[in-house]
């Protein structure tokens, strides 16, 4: 798992700066309605809406927007239909890229997205070129100096509650769970007071790519063209940066 702190500090970075441009609540309401459109209208009832609505509650979504998308996905208002989609490729220095997308223009997306790989010194490739080098898993940050037992006591009370693993850093828990386990493992830690910074099911590489700073401030414009598409929900990538490059570049 080392390396993961890296790629969670440029995506909390681009979460940030994702929010700033107002395109956040949007791809959240996209997300919740095709969970909702391929599962039902219950969340209690269909895994996938819960986690999307959580995500979009921890994102501080107004409940309005989360019932509108709701309804619009199992008929009670209008809307579009929107198709999942999930391209991968290469980013500068090999850096492995998958991008997430919903989309109601397929070939409009595609065209979008493989001329944002190009542009940065990227290619977009076949399915299956990257998703074989990362796994979906739960993960959870939690701040360790709001935590009020020393690491063993904490790391068994994860275990208890169902996680697989957890590393630690100088400011951080981090815990990784099974996707089935992770709903689980959330409310626990919660309920036991203890503040999640970061809570999501994603994407998590087995290995990362390092690059110097001319690769990383080429990938970060990659990341940024791509956020940019109103049709991406989510980037999964495994570079490896410096943190003081990822600084200076922000």
């Amino acid at each position: 798992m080392a390396g993961h702190s890296k790629w969670n500090n440029i995506k909390r970075r681009k979460g940030a700066q994702d929010a700033k441009r107002g395109k956040v609540f949007m791809k959240l309401a996209r997300e919740i309605f095709m969970a909702a459109k391929q599962g039902g209208g219950d969340p209690d009832m269909n895994p996938n809406l819960r986690l999307a609505v959580d995500k979009a509650k921890s994102s501080n979504m107004p409940n309005d927007n989360i019932e509108r998308a709701i309804k619009k996905a199992t008929g009670d208002l209008e809307g579009v239909n929107y198709e999942e989609i999930t391209y991968e490729g290469y980013g500068p220095g090999g850096v492995a890229v998958m991008v997430k997308v919903l989309t109601d223009n397929k070939n409009r997306t595609a065209a979008d997205v493989r001329h944002a790989f190009n542009k940065n010194d990227g290619n977009l490739g076949e399915n299956g070129c990257v998703a074989f080098m990362f796994h979906r898993r739960g993960y959870l940050l939690v701040d360790r100096n709001a935590v009020d037992a020393d690491e063993d006591e904490f790391m068994l009370e994860a275990i208890e509650a169902g996680a697989e693993d957890m590393e630690t850093t100088d400011d951080h828990f981090e815990i990784y769970t099974d996707p089935d386990h992770y709903s689980v493992v959330k409310q626990t830690l919660e309920e036991s007071g203890y503040p999640l910074e970061s809570a999501e099911v994603t994407m998590i590489p087995d290995s990362y790519t390092p690059l110097a700073e001319q690769g990383v401030e080429k990938m970060l414009k990659l990341i940024d063209m791509l956020e940019d598409n109103d049709d991406v929900q989510d980037i999964y990538h495994n570079l490896d940066a410096d943190e003081q490059v990822l600084e200076k570049l922000s």
